[in-house]
């Protein structure tokens, strides 16, 4: 399994945040490895929304489903990876002084047995922490004054 997070702090309130990270539509835009979202149930928010994302890291492509399982307003939007790549994240927001926040994405995920199970895992993490640092990045820079 492989256990991955990562942090920025973003210049915008909880509220501003939110309101982007809440339109889960709009995660292809700033996730690196996200190239399209298509929404797998009639609603598009909260607990129950199941959409798949199709993702790519490098030569490797797939379709990631997932389904809503936290929806905390202003707090936090929790996932269930249920396609090739199984497990959990999370996506947590805190208030931080001078109006900023602090995002915080942790994610536990398994891989099936041709991509490599346990050692794929182990030799995805430093890939995917590296993607999901510039993911960070783009996230933040969605929130720069101009």
């Amino acid at each position: 399994m492989a256990k991955l997070k990562v942090a920025t702090t973003v210049d915008a309130s909880v509220q501003e945040v939110w309101a982007d990270l809440s339109d889960i539509s709009s995660h292809v835009e700033w996730m690196n490895d996200a190239v399209a979202l298509r929404f797998t149930s009639d609603q598009t928010s909260g607990v129950g929304t199941t959409f798949d994302c199709d993702t790519q890291v490098g030569p490797f492509r797939l379709t990631d489903k997932m389904e809503i399982t936290e929806w905390v307003h202003g707090k936090a939007i929790g996932v269930r990876h249920v396609g090739l790549v199984a497990g959990e994240g999370v996506i947590t927001l805190r208030r931080k002084r001078r109006d900023r926040t602090q995002v915080v994405w942790a994610e536990r995920l398994t891989f099936p047995w041709w991509m490599g199970g346990p050692i794929g895992a182990f030799a995805a993490k430093p890939v995917l922490g590296w993607v999901w640092r510039g993911s960070m990045r783009n996230l933040s820079a969605r929130f720069v004054k101009k």
